[in-house]
């Protein structure tokens, strides 16, 4: 069975006005463009094209298909988005279940457990590049690039804090710098961060040419914001296209600016750490953040197929393969469950148990069968559950 799906798009403040517009060959918008969802979940559920307009979860759950466990997204960014970090499953269902006790609405603004599931996630690059912030940098890395941005009141305080007390590991370090950043008391660090920012810098601070870039920008974005410091503590990893980038549980994560196809488990947890007007509870945060330290966790796209390369994130909720499809052959994927496939290239012949489906850039269809055989002339992605 194949049920073609589309969705509109949701016009979040950090979205772009071009991004998704031009994969779907159509006139910018009027208003920022952020995500498309492609799925069933509650919070914006696809429409199926069938003439019905029926949202996709009424439409599974008449088919007597079981909830898909994963969302998958078209996602754009023209400035950045919330510093966040979600939860391990063990951690949602904890506090899911502490906020339905506390008879906490669960569509209140200072909800933090929507749902009891965890939400790793995993983008990979649409656009030739696409800028993210994920995980903590090694402490003594930051340090050399906060004193390449001169001193000064704010910088001194900000230096001084990057200093381990007492018997600190790294990881306990930058725990306390987070409390301390998002904890109110850092408003003159942050002023003289942005300053810093703001200033020509020279050959000394080469090193860290692009994340100055960055960081000034979001400096000018969201003044004032203690989400700047917590940003000065990340990775920025630029993704070329076809990359991919994967947020495992508590890692802090901020998308920059790109296009990208985005897939993660079907929750609306989220824990922000600043960059954003939205509720911030720091200490819950810092009761699940991750503060390890290490490179950001880049995933190598792997050939599995003539055509067809995989993401493994290893987790049980998704897989994400990408079918660069071709006139002179028809790809088939063998599918663990209910399957998406999304176009973002060309023109999409999607065949499944004698049904066929024509994907155009930007649309989706989904595919409830053992196999889909995938051709035409483009570029699909296939999201379906994970293995266990």
């Amino acid at each position: 069975m194949l049920i073609p799906i589309s969705n509109t798009a949701r016009n979040y403040a950090w979205g772009s006005t071009t991004l998704i517009a031009e994969l779907q060959g159509r006139e910018p918008s009027p208003e920022p463009e952020a995500e498309i969802w492609f799925g069933d979940h509650p919070g914006s559920p696809s429409r199926v094209d069938d003439g019905t307009g029926r949202p996709l979860d009424r439409a599974l759950a008449e088919a007597g298909v079981e909830p898909l466990p994963y969302l998958l997204k078209i996602l754009a960014a023209a400035t950045s988005l919330s510093i966040q970090a979600h939860p391990s499953r063990v951690e949602a269902a904890a506090g899911f279940a502490r906020e339905e006790a506390a008879g906490i609405p669960r569509d209140a603004d200072h909800r933090l457990y929507r749902d009891e599931n965890h939400k790793p996630e995993i983008i990979v690059a649409l656009s030739d590049r696409f800028r993210a912030l994920v995980g903590l940098r090694p402490l003594a890395d930051t340090q050399r690039l906060v004193a390449s941005l001169g001193d000064g009141v704010g910088l001194d305080a900000f230096a001084e804090a990057l200093q381990p007390a007492n018997d600190e590991d790294e990881s306990a370090t930058l725990h306390r710098v987070l409390g301390w950043a998002l904890s109110g008391e850092a408003s003159d660090v942050v002023d003289g961060l942005a300053a810093a920012l703001s200033a020509e810098f020279g050959d000394a601070a080469a090193e860290f040419a692009a994340e100055r870039s960055v960081l000034a920008r979001i400096a000018a974005e969201f003044p004032g914001d203690p989400g700047l410091i917590v940003a000065t503590l990340m990775n920025l990893v630029e993704l070329r296209r076809g990359e991919a980038l994967f947020a495992p549980a508590g890692v802090l994560h901020a998308y920059q600016d790109g296009l990208g196809v985005e897939l993660m488990a079907a929750s609306d947890n989220v824990l922000r750490g600043g960059l954003t007007p939205k509720h911030v509870d720091v200490p819950e945060l810092l009761r699940i953040v991750d503060t390890h330290t290490g490179p950001a966790p880049v995933i190598e796209p792997t050939p599995v197929a003539a055509g067809v390369s995989s993401y493994d994130a290893g987790v049980s909720d998704f897989r994400l393969a990408r079918v660069e499809a071709s006139f002179e052959s028809v790809t088939e994927i063998a599918l663990s469950g209910t399957a998406i496939v999304l176009a973002a290239s060309g023109d999409v012949v999607v065949e499944a148990d004698g049904d066929r489906v024509e994907l155009v850039p930007g649309t989706a269809v989904v595919v409830v069968a053992d196999s889909v055989a995938i051709g035409g002339a483009g570029e699909a992605f296939v999201a379906q559950p994970g293995l266990d």
